[in-house]
């Protein structure tokens, strides 16, 4: 199996195959290095968002996980609404990989099962942004 194609997430999250195929050559490329993975996440309606039933479960267990995998969850926002555009999301949660390996590896990692069926049961809508890992984000 190769290292993104695994039927851990839900059939509704669709993958970019070009943006991973991106994501697979910089990890083979001998000049990997750390990416910052910007969650847009839109959560079912019985999901329990912000903080009881599913979600509950799968964000409490998220860090641990991703810790587990050699990342680590920075922080997480809950968006109140959107005055541009119809894209409703619910959260927005900053994973950090200290290199795109890791990121691909994420699927294979211990728990990995667990934390997929935890997302397949509260993320309705995902969208994950691939940005610079080693810098800190533009300020004013």
């Amino acid at each position: 199996m190769r290292l993104f194609d695994t039927p851990l997430e839900p059939a509704r999250l669709q993958r970019n195959s070009d943006d991973f195929a991106a994501v697979k050559l910089i990890a083979e490329s001998g000049n990997d290095h750390s990416v910052l993975m910007l969650n847009l996440n839109r959560y079912t309606p019985d999901a329990g968002f912000p903080n009881r039933g599913a979600y509950h479960e799968y964000i409490t267990g998220l860090g641990p996980f991703l810790e587990g995998a050699g990342a680590k969850l920075l922080w997480r926002f809950p968006v109140f609404g959107q005055a541009v555009g119809d894209q409703r999301i619910d959260e927005i949660i900053a994973c950090w990989y200290p290199l795109h390996r890791n990121f691909l590896e994420l699927y294979q990692a211990p728990g990995a099962a667990e934390n997929f069926r935890r997302k397949s049961v509260c993320v309705e809508y995902a969208v994950i942004h691939r940005c610079p890992g080693n810098r800190p984000p533009f300020a004013p």
